[in-house]
């Protein structure tokens, strides 16, 4: 287990005075370029004109289906 305060003069990787040389810390973190994975393409928001047209066919034969019914009685 390490301490969180290790003593200053066995840490590897000091100067004299606690500063960090040069090249031993890692570089700053690279900026990000895009994005990892494309994205899926927009949905369409709205109904296109197929799937009104053939629920509206369904009611209609729906409609005239019990209007005959109606009448046959």
């Amino acid at each position: 287990m390490t301490t969180p305060d290790p003593e200053p003069k066995r840490t590897p990787g000091l100067e004299p005075g606690g500063e960090v040389p040069p090249g031993e810390n890692p570089p700053a973190e690279g900026g990000t370029y895009g994005i990892s994975h494309p994205e899926p393409p927009e949905l369409r928001k709205g109904w296109g004109p197929m799937p009104l047209v053939l629920i509206m066919v369904v009611v209609a034969l729906v409609a005239i289906g019990l209007i005959a019914m109606a009448v046959a009685l």
